[in-house]
Formats: structure tokens, sequence, C-alpha cells
């Protein structure tokens, strides 16, 4: 029950995370915020929401860590799951983004998640 509790916290850490990173970087620049309802975002905020995703995964880790008491298959666990729900939103957004992107916010998540999960180990 540990992992799947960890698993939990996790998602939503990277929710909470990505959502007040997002609110942050919206009412910090009002050029992301004149853009983002058609998302017809820049490099820089492309870069930005990247950056974004990165930070998510690194507490996402960290806090799944901290509760299954560093037990790597919570970690991984949380990564199956976030690919699980990030994969078909992804599919569908592919036309409005370039493939870099796409690959770069999946890949972030199988290495940014476990590597948040080490900080805590260590």
């Amino acid at each position: 029950m540990r992992v799947v509790g960890a698993i939990a916290a996790g998602l939503a850490t990277w929710i909470v995370a990505a959502t007040l990173l997002n609110l942050a970087l919206r009412h910090t620049w009002p050029a992301y915020a004149a853009v983002e309802q058609a998302m017809s975002f820049s490099g820089a905020m492309m870069a930005a929401r990247l950056l974004i995703g990165v930070v998510s995964s690194l507490f996402a880790g960290f806090v799944g860590a901290w509760l299954s008491h560093g037990k790597p298959l919570a970690a991984w666990s949380l990564v199956v799951v976030l690919l699980a729900l990030f994969v078909p939103v992804h599919y569908q957004l592919w036309p409005r983004f370039p493939a870099w992107y796409h690959v770069v916010f999946l890949a972030s998540l199988v290495v940014f998640t476990p590597l948040g999960a080490l900080r805590r180990q260590r």
C-alpha cells in the first residue's frame, strides 16, 4: 500500500507543480499568456514548458521516493503512470508542436522522475 500511495502522491505532486509553475509563467510572461489558448508558442516558450515538465518530474520522483522509503518500484511505476497519461495527450497534440517537443517531453518523464527519486535516496 505504501508504494501505491507514493505513486498517487507523486502524480498529485506532478500535477500541482506543473499547474503552479504554468500559472507563474502565465502571470510573468504576458506574451506567453497571449498565445497559450491558441498554443502558438515560440521556441523559448516551448523550452519554458519543457522546463516546467522537468521540474515537476523531479518533484514527483522525490515525493514518490520519500513516501515509499526509496523503493525503486514506486519511481518506475510513477514513470509508467505519467507516460500512460501523457502519451495519448501528446498523440492528440502531435500536429500542433514539432516532433522534438513531444520526444523531449516524454523522455523527460523517463529521465527526471527517477532522478528526483535518487535525490531523496541520498
